[in-house]
């Protein structure tokens, strides 16, 4: 792992330190020697973990077990992180209504993991001299039928193979939308 490398012991630099004991108490503003001295005595190293901050600030601790714990933490934190695609879905202006209700539940499963959902209305021949408003209410039914709270990324334009949007999840709209389902189940 490509982790910053922090000075200890005698890699540091400056004159003047704030120092954190072995057991998370502040030892205040030390000159480098006593800091040093301080650690030894604890039979620990002296880590700079602070080293922009006016005084730099250094810790005494095990450096093995501090580079560890630092390790663990940014494997957590990379493991948290979730990449999101834009997802694709195509129809076309023949397209029939089955046919979209399974495609707006796909990109619905695609909204609800996180993704953006790119939505095409396809055209070859002569649907490209249709009427753009006909084309452009065609793609907003089929954005109707998708079955999750969204909110339009990129409004629908014309593109290289017909018309287009991108739509994104909006978490706070789906929640409240399941909580009135919710509550018509409990009504019924």
């Amino acid at each position: 792992m490509a982790t910053d490398r922090l000075r200890i012991n005698n890699e540091i630099r400056a004159q003047e330190l704030r120092v954190i004991g072995a057991e998370g108490e502040n030892l205040g503003i030390l000159q480098l020697s006593e800091a040093l001295e301080a650690a030894r005595r604890a039979g620990l190293d002296l880590i700079e973990i602070s080293p922009s901050a006016v005084p730099p600030v250094a810790k005494i601790t095990d450096y093995g077990k501090f580079e560890y714990e630092r390790s663990k933490k940014e494997k957590v934190a990379k493991a948290k992180v979730k990449i999101s695609e834009t997802k694709e879905i195509q129809i076309k202006v023949g397209t029939g209504d089955n046919d979209m209700l399974l495609k707006a539940k796909k990109a619905a499963e695609w909204l609800a993991e996180g993704h953006r959902v790119r939505a095409e209305l396809f055209l070859k021949g002569r649907y490209k001299g249709m009427g753009e408003e006909f084309l452009k209410e065609r793609l907003e039914k089929f954005l109707l039928r998708i079955p999750y709270a969204y909110k339009v990324a990129e409004p629908i334009t014309r593109s290289p193979k017909g018309f287009a949007g991108v739509i994104e999840r909006d978490l706070i709209a789906q929640q409240k939308r399941e909580k009135e389902q919710k509550q018509n189940d409990e009504n019924k």
